[in-house]
């Protein structure tokens, strides 16, 4: 299955993923990777009605998620994989799969966080899996929507990465 685009954004599906992605980027399934998400009936269907038609809807484990992925049953599929956590992308490219580019969307504000740019609130381990992600040779850059310009994060993950080795 061919990832078009590899998003974080802890809001998963809202209306810049329904309204500015998913109508500018040729995809034709959403796969959401969040464990909670894939037992939860209710929040998998509120998420599908959302979408546009003609976008296949998944909510998988990151087990799950990775398996599909791998098992290349559906390569004739365009996707765009939507996961809350740096932690879930690092864990899905740890177990084979391949992503070349990461857009890192939305990580808000919660207690314990510090601000690395007005939409993306990290911790020191969201700070580590960012930069795990990036020496696997995965391109991480931030934008709202596809039309913004692509800002490179890497010298910033880079920073604080070193910043907490030092402390």
């Amino acid at each position: 299955m061919p990832i078009v685009l590899a998003r974080i954004d802890d809001r998963l599906v809202h209306g810049q993923i329904v309204q500015g992605w998913l109508k500018t980027i040729p995809v034709d399934t959403l796969l959401v990777v969040l464990d909670l998400a894939s037992c939860d009936k209710m929040q998998q269907m509120l998420m599908a009605m959302a979408l546009p038609g003609g976008i296949e809807f998944k909510a998988q484990s990151i087990e799950d998620a990775t398996n599909t992925i791998l098992s290349r049953q559906h390569d004739n599929r365009k996707m765009m994989l939507l996961a809350a956590s740096p932690s879930d992308i690092l864990h899905m490219i740890e177990n084979g799969v391949n992503l070349k580019s990461l857009n890192v969307g939305g990580m808000h504000f919660v207690n314990g966080k510090k601000q690395l740019l007005y939409n993306i609130y990290v911790d020191d381990k969201d700070i580590e899996n960012l930069y795990k992600i990036h020496i696997k040779g995965v391109d991480i850059e931030s934008r709202i929507l596809p039309g913004d310009e692509r800002l490179n994060i890497v010298p910033l993950i880079e920073r604080e990465y070193l910043a907490t080795r030092e402390a």
